[in-house]
């Protein structure tokens, strides 16, 4: 089984701590954890480019000029797409990006990303965190004494505690995310991450099924 430190929030090792085999060190599946994130980017594009086609341009519905004896070409509209104003042909309009993917593809990539992350160091636990009230610095201060300050960090909680997420928020390298809401993206895109013990659980609950 795999190991990784936990500490306390004063940066003290407390002890080695196994992790359940089957989340955390499982065969890595590159093939799968590219498919996801870049599903994941996908659906964050907003897809909101919108044009008009001939029929949604406003005015245009008389015939510019008779058919015939003007000397000049046959048109039927001004909001023609071949008019300055006219309508456009084959423009983008509101799409959405979103990739379809299975429960069991995500839970692969998250698997591989987590297992990954163990096998680089890159993941430590921490036994708890208290926070009496929002302060950014208590959170800074958190980092420094686990020598992660000058790191891109993504703090994983196991519910929502709003002192931590409100002091973490302004730190520009920090991110917190729920256990249940922990994706692969934002673990690879991040150099730490750190686990409240209690959220290892929770994931190894969901992943280890």
């Amino acid at each position: 089984m795999p190991q990784v430190a936990k500490f306390n929030q004063s940066g003290k090792e407390l002890e080695k701590v196994e992790l359940n085999d089957s989340v955390f060190n499982d065969k890595i599946n590159k093939h799968v954890v590219h498919q996801v994130v870049n599903a994941q980017l996908a659906a964050r594009r907003g897809g909101n480019a919108s044009t008009k086609t001939r029929g949604k341009v406003r005015g245009g519905g008389r015939k510019p000029w008779r058919q015939k004896g003007t000397g000049r070409a046959r048109h039927g509209s001004i909001r023609s797409p071949l008019w300055v104003g006219g309508g456009i042909t084959f423009g983008p309009s509101p799409r959405s990006y979103d990739k379809k993917l299975t429960k069991k593809m995500r839970r692969l990539a998250l698997r591989s990303v987590l297992t990954d992350k163990v096998q680089r160091d890159e993941l430590i636990l921490v036994d708890k965190i208290e926070l009496d009230q929002p302060k950014t610095k208590a959170v800074v201060n958190i980092l420094a004494d686990l020598n992660l300050e000058d790191k891109k960090v993504v703090l994983v909680m196991p519910e929502k505690d709003k002192n931590l997420y409100l002091s973490a928020r302004n730190i520009p390298n920090v991110k917190t995310l729920l256990a249940g809401s922990i994706n692969a993206y934002d673990l690879l895109d991040n150099e730490m991450v750190i686990f409240i013990e209690e959220a290892v659980k929770m994931v190894e609950e969901v992943l280890g099924e």
